[in-house]
């Protein structure tokens, strides 16, 4: 008799393989492909005769080949896309002045053609710059959605999560579009550009730079005010077609009126017929109106000058220069105006 001995259980056996279903599976992914590669392998060799990862790297290979085609397409038009945008913005910033400053109120010396030139430039270049970016967006995003689908992934769900956040996002960054959307329509309306004087209600001054956000303002004290386009509610330009210059002149009540009257004719004609301002800085002819206004102690008349964008200032200051050397030589003396 033999000791029992306890029998060792024997190990498992490994779980079997089938390699002719793990084959037929990996072969199935070319079935109804109609790719180049699975069309090759399709048609040119039998399956029976073919390894198991023949058909799996012909359909990787086929995916691969759409994803670039579909980039490589989506990169062609958006550099086709780009130069078009390009071309147009550069023939727009080198294009002839609007019709509306070729009226015979504006005097376009070469000072003012240079900055209408840099006006035009700088507004081309901004549009361009926002259509590029908007057709870079439009065509890569696009170019992207292809790709996932092309891999397989649900694209309902990933665009209703995209649209919750750019709705989030929108919401946060509502004052930023509104800036962006108000900065177009000032470029595309061409409200005011680089040289002009602006009033903008909360600042005003000689726009130095011009943003699809922000415009930027110098004013007379040499302070530089940003300002948001969306927070602009109205703009008064003082740069487009003419400005007038309007100096009133007070004398005493007792003054001869007909004396005083001729004599600033006189001083606005010699100011007209100065070859420093005609043709170059005063539009038409100055213009000495009757009383303006008429008190128990003065009498006060206005010479009107229509002028250049932005000159009035300028041709005023020079106006009041000449009418006091005139009333010097003649003895006159001005009245003294009433404290408002």
């Amino acid at each position: 008799m033999f000791p029992l001995t306890p029998a060792t259980p024997s190990p498992a056996p490994p779980p079997s393989i089938n390699p002719d279903k793990a084959v037929q599976s990996l072969m199935s992914s070319c079935e109804k492909s109609e790719g180049l590669f699975c069309t090759l392998l399709n048609t040119s060799f039998p399956e029976k005769d073919l390894p198991a990862w023949v058909p799996v790297v012909a359909g990787v290979a086929d995916v691969l080949l759409v994803l670039a085609l579909i980039l490589g397409g989506a990169l062609i038009v958006r550099g086709v896309a780009h130069r078009l945008i390009t071309r147009v913005t550069l023939r727009a910033s080198e294009g002839v002045l609007p019709e509306r400053l070729r009226a015979k109120t504006l005097l376009v010396t070469d000072a003012t053609s240079a900055i209408l030139t840099e006006r035009r430039r700088q507004r081309a270049e901004t549009m361009g710059s926002v259509l590029r970016s908007l057709a870079s967006v439009v065509i890569l995003g696009t170019a992207v959605l292809m790709i996932l689908a092309r891999l397989g992934v649900e694209l309902a769900p990933l665009l209703t999560s995209v649209g919750i956040i750019g709705v989030a996002v929108g919401f946060g960054a509502q004052e930023l579009v509104k800036d962006f959307i108000a900065g177009m329509f000032m470029l595309l309306e061409d409200q005011y550009g680089v040289g002009d004087v602006v009033d903008t209600g909360m600042a005003s001054g000689t726009v130095e730079a011009v943003t699809l956000r922000i415009t930027r303002l110098r004013d007379a004290d040499g302070k530089v005010w940003y300002v948001r386009n969306g927070t602009i509610t109205r703009v008064g330009n003082e740069s487009q077609g003419w400005s007038r210059a309007l100096v009133d002149v007070p004398v005493p009540y007792a003054a001869d009126i007909s004396a005083i009257r001729d004599l600033l004719k006189d001083i606005a004609g010699e100011l007209w017929d100065d070859p420093d301002y005609r043709d170059t800085v005063i539009v038409e002819e100055p213009q000495v109106y009757g009383l303006e206004q008429i008190s128990g102690t003065a009498v006060i008349f206005r010479v009107s000058v229509k002028t250049a964008p932005a000159k009035n200032l300028e041709v005023a200051r020079e106006l009041r220069l000449r009418i006091k050397r005139a009333f010097d030589d003649k003895g006159l003396a001005f009245a003294a105006l009433a404290a408002s």
